[in-house]
């Protein structure tokens, strides 16, 4: 059953957090515990957790969602050059600039790498990691969207970036990837998609200057980055902070044997499997609040 939408955000402060080049959009709102410092994957933003936010402020949590540089609200520099690397970097900045002494990273979908990342390097800073529908290494049954495998494949880049180049060419991939996501979710849950993420995802590249720069790099990045974390695996094997795994078991792509995999591999972790696809905290978001406020 998908959960009623929220109305209406409750207040936060805008931070502009600043990069190398160019400088993030972070909304800050206020509460207390460890923050849950929210991370998007591709092709969206921090607004795919704008039905999740009311919940966890409404419980008084503080909760951070930040815009990865070149995507969403944060700025997109000419030529800048986009990484998991910098998006660690991002979340560091975040970190240090609001001066979050213990927080929570909750990686959804590409989100996941900075949020384990960050753990691993900042234990002492982090109370625990959540994952939803993400990945981080090498997981059997570990499958990509078509969409985002074409981008990743680094033999077809000529061909993608004819595809970025033609407006109605990607919003045809686009709109074969949305219908292929969709696959499991109930009616409500297909409304819910069509009305609120689809804007999001297209919001996302119609602005200007557009998030195609960001999704084209980091999609292009995604073989190399599995491969990394990979071969971080027995650090990863190794940490004590707490793994909250939070999974819809509609996903027809990042299903639930690759969060069985990581809960097997983590020394600190629970799962729940939720009645929703891709994007929990949009299907399911009352629960994944629970779950979220039960965990620290």
């Amino acid at each position: 059953m998908i959960d009623s939408p929220s109305t209406a955000l409750p207040a936060f402060t805008a931070h502009r957090v600043q990069r190398d080049r160019g400088s993030l959009s972070v909304r800050d709102f206020p509460g207390n515990g460890p923050a849950f410092v929210v991370l998007h994957g591709f092709p969206d933003n921090s607004h795919i957790y704008d039905d999740l936010i009311p919940h966890l402020v409404a419980a008084g949590r503080r909760t951070v969602a930040v815009d990865f540089l070149g995507f969403g609200a944060s700025d997109k520099p000419q030529g800048a050059h986009y990484s998991f690397e910098q998006q660690l970097g991002d979340l560091e900045a975040v970190v240090e600039t609001l001066a979050l002494d213990r927080l929570i990273p909750v990686g959804h979908d590409a989100g996941g790498p900075a949020a384990v990342n960050f753990a691993l390097q900042h234990p002492e800073r982090t109370a625990a990691v959540c994952l939803m529908n993400a990945f981080y290494g090498d997981a059997p049954g570990l499958r990509v969207p078509e969409f985002i495998e074409l981008f990743s494949n680094k033999g077809l880049q000529a061909l993608t970036r004819h595809f970025l180049a033609s407006p109605q060419q990607f919003a045809w991939l686009l709109g074969f990837q949305r219908d292929q996501m969709q696959a499991g979710l109930t009616e409500p849950q297909k409304a819910r998609y069509t009305d609120f993420l689809g804007p999001i995802i297209d919001g996302n590249f119609r602005q200007q200057p557009s998030a195609a720069p960001a999704f084209a790099q980091m999609t292009y990045r995604l073989t190399d980055e599995v491969a990394a974390n990979t071969a971080r695996l027995l650090e990863f094997r190794r940490s004590d902070v707490p793994l909250l795994l939070i999974w819809g078991k509609c996903d027809p792509y990042l299903h639930a044997s690759v969060a069985e995999y990581m809960r097997s591999n983590a020394r600190n972790a629970t799962l729940h499997i939720l009645e929703a696809g891709h994007w929990p905290q949009i299907d399911a978001s009352a629960d994944v609040a629970r779950l979220l406020l039960a965990s620290h």
